[in-house]
């Protein structure tokens, strides 16, 4: 049976800034529940649809694990597939040798990394995030930080799922220990806060408030570069930091020749590394782009009726 959902699109003001951040109000009448979750607009007015690397991310989100994606790990073009069970079946010269015959296909020099990345729609499990959207978005309201971020790392992190990452970090907001401690949460033998989603949340919006942003704005203004903050390659940069942390940020943009903003500086940091600012730290903000991109391909895809109306909030 097909699942009707109605779109309610809200534009709200929800800074003291002239930007208008824009609400969807998602109801489902199969279960008559109503979430609200950030529209992406912005990633199609400025373009960031189109880039290669968020079309790349998002056809691995959209793929299943069996299969994975020949790829150019720089620019991320698509060259083309292969089953992973026959992949992993090969020796590590016969995989060299195929790598070899993909870039004399498509006369690529010889020292381009090639990358095989199986399909990950399994993890991203983006429909079942959109509840706690809602959730969070309150709560990072509530606390005066723009929600937008709460969508993008729930998108990103740990969708639809409580899990360690491979280096302790842990729930929806895959917090690592000390950092949750140092925000109030008990972590413990015995006691995991991090597993508590509205305190998880809490702390995650109070270390971008506090931390991630402030430090992003320093990095920045050290490089003579004056954000408003609301831009969205701030917001990406500011991601990079939550992930990454300031140090390994600010290192990677000291190699910076020249002062570069917008999506060309983001676009830089996709394709050069410093200290532990390596892949995963590329690919950080390229995923949240794809993420809200996928959110809003599932949104609208079953939509049968969108209702625009204006709803103001206070501001902050």
């Amino acid at each position: 049976m097909k699942k009707i959902i109605l779109i309610l699109i809200v534009f709200s003001s929800l800074f003291a800034s002239s930007q208008q951040v824009s609400l969807i109000d998602v109801y489902c009448e199969e279960d008559s529940v109503s979430h609200i979750v950030i529209d992406p607009e912005a990633l199609y007015v400025e373009r960031w649809d189109t880039l290669a690397q968020p079309i790349f991310w998002k056809s691995v989100m959209n793929l299943s694990s069996d299969t994975c994606i020949i790829n150019d790990a720089i620019s991320r073009e698509v060259l083309g597939y292969v089953e992973k069970n026959k992949w992993h079946k090969q020796s590590e010269e016969e995989k060299t040798a195929f790598k070899d015959s993909v870039k004399l296909a498509y006369c690529l020099d010889y020292d381009t990394k090639i990358y095989i990345t199986s399909g990950k729609k399994d993890f991203y499990l983006i429909e079942e995030v959109i509840p706690s959207i809602s959730r969070a978005i309150d709560i990072f309201k509530d606390n005066t930080v723009d929600p937008w971020f709460a969508q993008a790392i729930l998108l990103i992190e740990s969708p639809g799922k409580l899990k360690y990452s491979r280096t302790g970090a842990f729930g929806s907001f895959q917090l690592m220990k000390s950092v949750a401690r140092s925000l109030g949460l008990t972590v413990n033998k015995t006691v995991d806060e991090r597993k508590d989603f509205d305190k998880s949340a809490l702390a995650a919006s109070q270390l971008l408030k506090t931390i991630c942003i402030p430090h992003a704005r320093r990095i920045l203004c050290d490089k003579d570069i004056d954000p408003v903050g609301d831009e969205l390659w701030f917001k990406l940069l500011v991601l990079h930091i939550y992930h990454a942390g300031a140090k390994n940020v600010e290192g990677l943009l000291c190699q910076l020749e020249e002062p570069l903003e917008g999506m060309e500086l983001i676009q830089w940091m996709w394709t050069n590394e410093w200290g532990n600012f390596k892949n995963a730290s590329q690919n950080y903000s390229q995923v949240a782009i794809a993420a809200m991109l996928c959110l809003q391909d599932i949104v609208l895809q079953d939509c049968d009726f969108i209702f625009p109306c204006e709803e103001q909030f206070n501001r902050f």
